[in-house]
């Protein structure tokens, strides 16, 4: 195997805050308002993402976002448990209900299995 030599970044342009965003970090920011928009409205941050034109505005942004993903995820977590300790279910338990599909997403075998018979044998 190559080995592939990466240099080290430059400390002082590695991150600029007044340097326009580049199409990565508008992808990412695009990608964390597509996250933030299905969190309850309590979470989310009323930054407008089309007017961010700076990496120090992007920054800021990506953090207030990150943490507000985070807060809910850590509160709906929290919740879970408290509802788990109620019912009497280790939380583990509930956590494997709460993902598992039910019934209505599981087929049987003998339907998959099934094949149209028409009768009528091949012959080549």
């Amino acid at each position: 195997m190559t080995l592939i030599h990466v240099p080290r970044p430059n400390k002082k342009r590695a991150m600029n805050p007044g340097r326009p965003v580049s199409a990565l970090l508008k992808m990412q920011i695009q990608h964390l308002h597509h996250a933030e928009r299905n969190l309850p409205l309590r979470y989310r941050t009323d930054i407008y993402t089309n007017a961010i034109k700076t990496e120090g505005e992007a920054a800021q942004y990506i953090g207030q976002a990150t943490a507000a993903i985070q807060k809910a995820h850590q509160q709906a977590a929290a919740k879970l448990s408290r509802r788990a300790v109620k019912s009497g279910r280790s939380s583990e338990t509930a956590v494997a209900a709460a993902r598992s599909p039910g019934k209505a997403g599981k087929t049987s075998k003998a339907k998959k299995s099934r094949k149209s018979n028409t009768g009528r044998s091949r012959k080549a």
